[in-house]
């Protein structure tokens, strides 16, 4: 139903509140059509103050429908979340979920479609906020996700040690894997590590979009064991191989904040580690191929907004949802304090997030081009791989071709085994 009809049920949705209440429904009926909100995200971190700071800003300003947070650890919440929707009992009435999620809620019939609910809401469109952020939510021609933020992997460089090791490195504000080797032979010299071998997904993912290659051509059937696929974790191994990376065992975060570390790449969340710093720092594009902009990929995710299907969540309710988003469009930077980009573009008129290091990757469409969320239906499963897995490669414990054959297989078997079972 529209939200323009939606008030003019405003009395019929409030007697069935009351009937239900009354009735005592257990099947979490009587919650769901309350003057409350429930909205369940995986913010546990040091984010968790952001988002409840956010809350109770909203909350001030006396909405018809309040919102109450639930915070949980992410593995719980993706638990729960098949569980409660198909018992159709104690649905949230809005839910954060990332955005490699949506393909396979949708696919499983699990989200209400957005498409005819916005018409009340005129800001909440396509050119106000990040188009990669924006676009992974319309499906099949209609809109299942309205995105919270975009956040991407990037490089953390000490400015001391790049100014004695890697001077003109940055003069372009990219960094490519051959200034990497070039400084981090240098810097070896003075027992100093030149770049960190951190999360294998991010940096895989990068240089893997950088080399040509996609983790799946059609959108279902993995294509893993290429290569392209070689040829981007290769890369990473030829670091550790030419001495200029961390090695096995060592903490990339401490030797990065005692200065033993020229460049880490790490995501943009991580700033309030890296404020821990007793030394001046910045923050560029993740490690690239080439130097040429067009080129450039920064591999991002993005929390985006859902709602499950839950048949008892009212009309009256789902404007009070859609006000909330709304409202969060313009009122995002006690989210970007959290180190995160929100993915609205209402946010580039703050001042104080102009000041914010990871601004620069949204400050301008040349850059926000450089973000990609690699969305792929199954990435969940080539992410198990890539974390049992893809330090063994780095180190040089298994061949790169075994590697990506093995890739290949566990994401294919995994994938066998899901439509075997339905």
């Amino acid at each position: 139903m529209k939200v323009s009809k939606l008030v003019k049920l405003g009395l019929l949705a409030g007697a069935s509140m009351t009937f239900l209440s009354a009735c005592g429904n257990s099947g979490g009926s009587s919650e769901s059509n309350s003057k409350e909100i429930v909205f369940w995200n995986p913010f546990t971190g040091a984010d968790s103050a952001n988002i409840k700071n956010m809350i109770d800003d909203y909350n001030k300003t006396n909405p018809e429908f309040k919102v109450k947070n639930v915070s949980m650890k992410e593995g719980d919440m993706y638990s729960k979340i098949p569980t409660v929707v198909n018992s159709g009992k104690n649905i949230p009435d809005l839910n954060i979920v990332h955005a490699e999620r949506i393909k396979q809620y949708k696919d499983n019939n699990m989200l209400t479609s957005f498409e005819g609910l916005l018409e009340d809401y005129s800001e909440i469109k396509a050119e106000n906020y990040v188009p990669e952020a924006w676009n992974l939510g319309e499906l099949d021609g209609e809109r299942y996700s309205l995105p919270l933020d975009i956040h991407n992997w990037g490089t953390y460089y000490n400015k001391e040690l790049l100014a004695k090791y890697a001077p003109n490195a940055l003069d372009d504000n990219i960094l490519t894997f051959d200034e990497i080797v070039e400084a981090g032979k240098l810097a070896s010299k003075d027992d100093i590590r030149g770049i960190a071998l951190t999360w294998v997904k991010p940096n895989y993912m990068a240089t893997l979009g950088q080399e040509g290659g996609q983790l799946s051509e059609n959108g279902i059937d993995p294509t893993l064991d290429t290569e392209e696929s070689k040829a981007a974790i290769g890369k990473w191994n030829e670091l550790y191989e030419e001495g200029v990376s961390t090695k096995d065992g060592e903490d990339p975060n401490q030797l990065f904040l005692s200065g033993k570390l020229l460049f880490l790449p790490e995501g943009i969340w991580l700033q309030n580690i890296i404020n821990g710093a007793e030394f001046d720092w910045g923050l560029t594009n993740a490690p690239q191929l080439s130097d040429d902009m067009s080129q450039v990929i920064n591999w991002s995710s993005s929390h985006q907004f859902v709602m499950f299907n839950n048949e008892d969540r009212s009309d009256e309710k789902t404007k009070g949802i859609l006000d909330f988003i709304d409202w969060v469009r313009t009122n995002s930077l006690e989210w970007a304090k959290a180190g995160q980009n929100p993915a609205t573009l209402d946010i580039l008129n703050n001042e104080e997030y102009q000041k914010m290091p990871q601004s620069f990757f949204i400050n301008s469409e040349e850059e926000q081009n450089t973000l990609k969320i690699f969305d792929y239906k199954y990435n969940g499963y080539v992410s198990e791989y890539l974390e049992s897995h893809g330090f063994d490669a780095l180190f040089s414990k298994v061949s790169i071709e075994d590697f990506t054959s093995g890739l290949q297989k566990e994401v294919s078997d995994k994938i066998s085994k899901d439509n075997t079972n339905k």
